[in-house]
């Protein structure tokens, strides 16, 4: 039915619609809407409904108590707390909302009346959509505002963080951040590598015995970048966190995935959740803050590396000074000498010393000794060991005896894990006659003029291995012309290659032979040369010492 205005109406009409198009505020176009229909049409109950997140709600009622603002909109519960009428906002098909009224105390509405509502609802509806679409952009300008916030605040952190040379002023930094944002006042970060001291920054809870727990530290591995507490499965990790309170929490993970710590919030004030924003916020910032961690560790290893390696060339500088600075000339001998450590700091030690005496014949102690282990705790044995026999040479009537009492100062002063092999000939070069005692050291070569050749054998525990009273035995041997003696450490014998092949014994012998009239110099270099051509590529495990001493034909 067709219904046409009058002036009055028409008037009233227009009035409505400049009130309703004034403002973009949804609540104060819906209360003015309601006014004018309840005022108009002189009823006691009406309700309007709008559609808000995908659903019909209640936005206003009016002598309606059992209606309630903000529950879901049913129309037969609305036809039941008192509303007659039930009117759409807009198009019947697609209605932006709903208006209900009860009756009018002039009775059932007019013609006139009902067309004055429907023409006011079709105006009220463009205004919904208005304030709808305002709103939107308002929500989006919000979020967009907080986005840039978020960069801005990321940005400032990514900054500081680049300049934090230190694990503890990443966590300061990244903490800082966190809780100003919303205002936290209860946390906890751990954070961890292994050689290198927690990370640990609390406050309102005590999680550091975390990082031991391995049930714990699993837990963290399978969970999301972001997550509530309430949201985790079922667990030791759960349980631990819900018992210090936590709301929310955030794993700390390496490059390769492993979990190096996590990130631990308490509740924001006033009861406000962290929602997913928030979360993806915050797991944004400590992957950030897991780069900048594992910088500085990086940082710190290479500090403590360069460290190291400065004290080590220290101790090389210091240990190649142990050494004799050159060979002692000896007439009717040659000697030559070549040491090469696996590592910077090595274990070998070699030394040609002048007996003390009382005056008959020059004698000379030849030594070369191998101590347990390498590097720099190998190096530090080996002063022990060359201290030891200055202090004992010449005080002993035999070398035996000078073995034994090295024996007993090496045991006294070192740990039961560490001992030294060595290599001890006492030689008499005027005669050539020589005393050989071997503490536990690798079979040395003696090469004959004639090319047989003689292997000399241990007769004695190592030194510093086992306490006093176990004896060492002597071996008479003399050095005719032409004879060459080879002392070396087992890590000429035991070089090996690629397929895990020793050098040898029978290698060694075979180029002393060979050798026999080249002078002692080159015979080392040739032995030296023969290792490198044998191992190839393969590294060198084992320090290498070799001390040749030939009579001259």
């Amino acid at each position: 039915m067709t219904t046409s205005l009058g002036a009055t109406q028409l008037e009233a009409l227009l009035e409505s619609a400049q009130l309703l198009h004034a403002s973009l505020d949804l609540d104060a176009l819906l209360r003015h809407l309601l006014r004018s229909v309840m005022g108009r049409l002189l009823v006691s109950r009406a309700l309007i409904a709008v559609r808000r997140d995908g659903e019909m709600r209640i936005a206003l009622a009016r002598g309606l108590p059992q209606v309630t603002p903000g529950a879901g909109f049913d129309e037969e519960a609305a036809r039941a707390a008192g509303i007659e009428i039930v009117l759409p906002i807009g198009e019947d098909a697609a209605p932006v909302g709903f208006l209900g009224i009860g009756s009018s105390s002039r009775g059932a509405l007019s013609d006139d009346e009902m067309g004055f509502v429907r023409a006011l609802l079709g105006l009220a509806a463009s205004g919904i959509q208005n304030a709808h679409a305002h709103a939107e952009a308002r929500q989006l300008n919000r979020d967009l505002d907080q986005k840039v916030q978020d960069l801005r605040t990321l940005l400032d952190m990514v900054r500081g963080l680049t300049a934090a040379l230190e694990a503890d002023e990443v966590a300061r930094l990244l903490m800082l951040t966190l809780t100003g944002r919303w205002m936290v006042r209860r946390y906890a970060l751990v954070a961890w590598k292994d050689g290198h001291p927690p990370v640990l920054r609390q406050k309102g809870m005590d999680l550091g015995g975390m990082a031991a727990d391995e049930s714990a530290i699993a837990g963290l591995g399978a969970a999301a970048d972001g997550v509530t507490v309430a949201r985790l499965p079922a667990g030791a990790l759960k349980v631990r966190l819900a018992a210090a309170e936590a709301e929310a929490m955030f794993p700390i993970r390496a490059g390769g995935g492993g979990v190096r710590g996590f990130v631990a919030l308490g509740p924001r004030p006033g009861q406000l959740a962290f929602d997913a924003a928030d979360l993806d916020f915050g797991a944004g910032l400590v992957a950030q803050a897991a780069v900048a961690f594992e910088n500085a560790w990086h940082f710190r290893e290479t500090l403590d590396k360069k460290k190291l390696e400065r004290e080590l060339e220290l101790a090389a500088s210091i240990q190649s000074n142990l050494f004799p600075a050159e060979l002692p000339r000896v007439a009717g001998y040659e000697l030559a000498v070549r040491n090469r450590p696996a590592r910077q700091c090595g274990g070998d030690y070699y030394d040609v010393l002048p007996v003390p005496g009382d005056g008959g014949d020059e004698r000379l102690l030849l030594c070369v000794a191998d101590v347990s282990g390498k590097g720099l705790p190998a190096s530090l044995l080996m002063s022990n060991m060359q201290a030891t026999l200055r202090a004992l040479l010449g005080r002993f009537a035999s070398l035996a005896d000078l073995a034994a009492h090295a024996n007993d100062l090496l045991y006294a002063t070192t740990s039961a894990s560490k001992y030294v092999t060595a290599a001890l000939l006492e030689l008499v070069p005027a005669s050539g006659a020589a005393t050989y005692v071997s503490a536990g050291h690798t079979d040395c070569l003696l090469l004959r003029a004639s090319g047989e050749a003689e292997w000399l054998d241990s007769t004695g525990t190592p030194l510093g291995l086992l306490p006093s009273g176990l004896p060492y035995g002597e071996r008479r041997i003399g050095l005719a012309p032409g004879d060459c003696l080879a002392l070396f450490s087992d890590g000429v014998t035991e070089a090996q290659n690629r397929a895990d092949e020793e050098f040898g014994e029978e290698r060694l012998a075979e180029i002393v032979r060979s050798s026999a009239d080249a002078p002692a110099e080159t015979i080392v270099a040739r032995i030296f040369d023969a290792i490198d051509a044998f191992a190839g590529d393969a590294p060198q495990f084992d320090d290498i010492t070799l001390l040749v001493i030939k009579r001259q034909g």
